[in-house]
């Protein structure tokens, strides 16, 4: 009956972060809008006083570090006042998602077709879950993407665990 319990209580938990994570998501998106700044990605980890608040910005002309300043001033003055974050002290860290930043969202990959990229499937396509490439096409859901020139393979977007943008070094 005591593990049943604890098991409550680390799943209140984290419902509790994940609540938290949409309103910080909700605030940014709010103020990033009047700059032209989107934001891609919102976390929350760590425990205790040892939590960090990661915003991940962007704009189409790349994101300074004005605009990361932005962002962590405004957003974190509002976090502070209507106290989104309860409980134990956390840093906030503002930054740009970085040139191999993560693909998730549909207007994101309409936005990076042309560039190449990593995909990891749910399931093999072509017995293969691994798969970098160039995105050709993104359109109703489904991904095209040429991992050799002339070789083409598509997919629909629910079927991808995690993909990256690849940089060219």
């Amino acid at each position: 009956m005591q593990w049943a319990q604890a098991h409550f209580f680390i799943g209140f938990m984290e419902s509790n972060r994940e609540a938290a994570v949409e309103k910080v998501r909700e605030i940014a998106e709010r103020v990033g809008a009047s700059q032209g700044l989107e934001i891609v990605d919102v976390e929350l980890l760590g425990g205790g006083n040892n939590r960090v608040l990661r915003i991940f910005i962007d704009k189409l002309a790349g994101v300074t570090h004005a605009d990361c300043e932005y962002i962590s001033h405004q957003v974190g003055t509002i976090l502070d006042v209507e106290d989104t974050i309860p409980g134990a002290r956390y840093t906030l860290e503002v930054s740009s998602p970085g040139v191999e930043r993560r693909l998730s969202k549909p207007k994101e990959f309409e936005r990076f077709v042309g560039q190449k990229v990593k995909v990891v499937l749910r399931e093999p396509v072509e017995n293969q879950r691994h798969l970098t490439g160039t995105l050709t096409h993104f359109a109703g859901g489904v991904i095209t993407l040429e991992p050799a020139p002339g070789k083409s393979v598509q997919f629909p977007l629910e079927q991808v665990e995690k993909a990256n943008l690849k940089f060219e070094w």
